[in-house]
């Protein structure tokens, strides 16, 4: 009763709860919710699924939210709209919508309702608060390559973090990477913003997995730094070469089993990753800063056989919109970061503005747990910049940076990053505009289900970490 009083207000909520912590593959086996869509896991070969998600939907009630200025989330806006969603979808979106008896009806007059913020590079409980070094879990910096590790056997799901981007910021999904010492980092987990006891319970059900590539400065000096291959840009591009040689080899010997039989190839869990990669099961999100190089790693994946879903960071995307449209690639950016190393230094703030001009799929992103709580505000800098540029960016269009784009990027546009019938009710009413530093989340909610409420103190998550640490966790 006290953790359902202090995280989620309900007692109900502490039933979902418990299904959201155990972790158990029974729990979800053979239900949608239980799977990752990592994979169509073959059936003669390895088990392309082995951690699926155990995420249940919190309870939630039929809610109409009206009077207010609807942003859709893929360019759309209804001024005195409304927004109706139960059984945690999205139900209509509209102008003059009624409820039915039993529906909770909220009037957010002078107010803005968009879809849940998605955020598409995080390193939340993988370096979570405090940030002490036996919690620094994000980089396996021992070798050039390690796709063989997965971030969410790192993810700790009582980093306080997860619950200031939600209340804080309107953040309700979130992916995870491991970080960019390494060429090839490991593999990525797209998680709801949900209290959850294991990770698998924030699992949101059916994302793909995303593979962590960097290039640039970062894998040249953790390894050539030390007198260790690889210590050059040709080095770098060398490695990622010799290394999806491997992966294409690995994945003709799995082919070939899975198709003919016989004796099954000797099993390597790293190659495991980048035959994923291989057959599209796996997005990649790459690490990279500068235009040549990002050029070269498009070429690279067609020498190979894949694609680059994302770029992130991507500080001279503008240099290449024309490239990342053709090549369908999207490019994750920050507003106006730059200069704290010398790939960093040729930025523009008008990035996203070129971008969205040229039809390229940009949006932003934070790579940082305080960036998180005020992405919001990263877009308002970014299309205040690209209007004084001359840009026509409307409020509309620039949600799409932290709605439908993200969500495209992340395999998961069919189901949320924007208010359409059928989709995930992930909802965030905010208390004015959003393009303003004076405006946040009045009430969030994440498949239908009311997390956050600004005021009812009881509906504001706290972790099992911070209960019991002064100051933190007290309902008054």
């Amino acid at each position: 009763m006290i953790r359902s009083i202090l995280i989620l207000g309900a007692a109900s909520m502490l039933a979902a709860c418990a299904t959201n912590g155990g972790g158990a593959r029974s729990a979800g086996a053979g239900t949608p919710a239980a799977s990752t869509g990592a994979g169509p896991g073959k059936g003669k070969g390895y088990s392309h699924d082995p951690y699926p998600s155990t995420y249940r939907v919190y309870p939630g009630a039929p809610t109409l939210v009206t009077n207010v200025t609807v942003l859709d989330g893929e360019g759309g806006r209804i001024d005195g709209g409304s927004v109706l969603f139960r059984e945690g979808k999205i139900v209509a979106v509209g102008q003059g919508l009624t409820a039915d008896a039993g529906t909770t009806v909220i009037d957010g007059r002078g107010k803005y309702v968009t879809p849940g913020v998605i955020d598409i590079h995080s390193h939340l409980g993988d370096y979570p608060s405090p940030g002490v070094e036996a919690l620094s879990d994000g980089n396996e910096a021992t070798s050039p390559a390690t796709p063989e590790v997965w971030a969410e056997h790192s993810v700790w799901p009582q980093d306080p973090g997860f619950a200031r981007a939600l209340t804080n910021g309107g953040v309700t999904t979130l992916q995870i990477l491991p970080g960019s010492a390494n060429l090839f980092g490991g593999r990525s987990v797209v998680l709801k913003n949900v209290y959850a006891r294991t990770v698998q319970g924030m699992k949101f059900p059916g994302a793909p997995y995303g593979l962590k590539m960097a290039c640039g400065e970062n894998p040249k000096r953790v390894y050539g730094g030390k007198g260790r291959a690889p210590a050059t840009r040709m080095g770098n591009v060398a490695y990622d070469r010799q290394t999806w040689a491997r992966a294409a080899e690995y994945k003709r010997r799995w082919d070939k089993y899975e198709e003919k039989g016989g004796e099954p190839p000797a099993r390597d869990i790293a190659m495991d990753t980048l035959r994923g990669v291989l057959d599209g099961e796996i997005l990649v999100q790459n690490h990279c800063y500068r235009a040549d190089e990002m050029a070269i790693v498009m070429d690279m994946a067609k020498e190979f056989g894949y694609k680059v879903t994302a770029f992130h960071h991507a500080v001279e995307a503008y240099k290449i919109a024309d490239l990342l449209k053709a090549n369908s690639t999207c490019a994750a950016v920050w507003a106006d970061w730059y200069g704290f190393k010398m790939e960093a230094y040729d930025a523009v703030n008008e990035n996203l503005a070129i971008l969205e001009k040229e039809g390229a799929c940009g949006l932003i992103h934070s790579d940082d747990a305080n960036g998180i709580q005020r992405l919001n505000q990263e877009v308002a800098k970014a299309r205040a910049s690209g209007i004084k540029s001359g840009f026509d960016i409307s409020e509309a269009t620039a949600w799409k940076w932290l709605a439908i784009n993200p969500a495209k990027a992340l395999g998961i546009a069919d189901r949320t990053g924007s208010l359409k019938p059928g989709k995930m009710a992930d909802v965030v009413l905010w208390n004015g505009n959003p393009f303003s530093v004076y405006t946040r989340p009045q009430m969030v909610w994440v498949d239908g289900a009311l997390l956050y409420d600004a005021a009812n103190p009881k509906l504001r998550p706290v972790s099992d970490f911070e209960l019991g640490q002064p100051g933190e966790g007290d309902v008054k």
